[in-house]
């Protein structure tokens, strides 16, 4: 049986693991989080070095792109190199191409050219906000606002791309908790109204869902969620906002969607290479042959309460 772990600086009440069968092979899926807290973090990753078949590293990334040009984050650099035996990676591979390959599929049936689009943070959902540019849709890109707290919304492609540039080396060195929620942080809805306009404005809202839930308006009536990592909890607290549809980048696993970091580890297991001698191709190929498809949740035809 193989097993994949992802350890999280995310809230320890998000925990699940299941037993699974992907491809003809037994799997523990497993997350585990350490509520912020990147000294335990630092030791879980230590005692289950060589213990599991791949790690991913969650509640924080270790590399955020724009283009071809990666910046690897400098908080997380210091738990990848505490790790010498198992596989580990922080869902960026999926997010260039499971998420891209989602947009292409949810376009065919929403048709999102000229739609109006939300897009909480795209340095971290790169593969995503380019597909989104791709088909043309209407975007506003959040990155500055739920990233940084800046009330700038930007709303060009290549805008995005040169803030980037002088931006992403300062970033990078940053303790990852000063733009990102960590630990109980995760479960929180600001009462804050700051950016509901721009939620109003929104036929979608797209992205990580902790920057989506933070601010996220009592009202949403009508509006479409895409994004991942949501449980039980969320699902409802979606119902009861409003939200029309909630779409998932990664599939479900027993009323489950996980993080990209967890799935990108199950793929890594199955493949048993090397991660720097994994190609984007030997995802696509995989992800193919699992038939991992988008999460399509219709709260209209859900009318009660979802079960835990």
């Amino acid at each position: 049986m193989k097993r994949v772990v992802s350890i999280s600086l995310g809230a320890s009440s998000r925990d699940r693991r299941i037993e699974t069968d992907i491809l003809g092979e037994d799997f523990i899926i497993e997350r585990i989080g350490t509520d912020g807290d990147l000294k335990e973090a630092l030791k879980l990753f230590k005692e289950l070095d060589d213990q599991v078949d791949a790690f991913g590293l969650g509640g924080m990334d270790l590399y955020l792109f724009i283009n071809n040009k990666k910046y690897i984050i400098r908080d997380a650099k210091k738990i990848i190199d505490q790790v010498k035996r198992t596989p580990i990676v922080d869902g960026s591979g999926l997010k260039r191409t499971l998420e891209s390959d989602a947009i292409k599929k949810i376009d065919q049936e929403l048709n999102l050219k000229d739609k109006k689009v939300l897009v909480v943070s795209a340095l971290d959902r790169f593969g995503m906000a380019k597909a989104l540019t791709e088909v043309e849709a209407e975007i506003i890109f959040g990155d500055l606002m739920f990233g940084l707290g800046l009330p700038i919304p930007i709303k060009s492609f290549d805008i995005l791309n040169l803030i980037a540039k002088f931006t992403m080396p300062l970033i990078s060195r940053l303790p990852f908790k000063l733009f990102y929620p960590t630990g109980k942080e995760q479960e929180q809805v600001t009462s804050n109204k700051k950016y509901e306009n721009y939620y109003q404005w929104a036929d979608l809202i797209a992205g990580d869902f902790h920057y989506i839930k933070y601010y996220l308006p009592q009202q949403l009536k009508g509006k479409i969620i895409l994004t991942n990592t949501i449980t039980v909890q969320d699902l409802n607290l979606l119902r009861k906002r409003g939200v029309s549809k909630l779409i998932t980048t990664t599939p479900e696993f027993k009323g489950r969607s996980f993080g990209t970091n967890l799935m990108e580890a199950v793929l890594v297991a199955l493949l048993d290479k090397e991660v720097s001698e994994i190609k984007i191709s030997d995802y696509l190929n995989l992800l193919q042959e699992i038939d991992f498809k988008p999460r399509v949740i219709d709260f209209n035809q859900t009318e009660e309460l979802i079960n835990s």
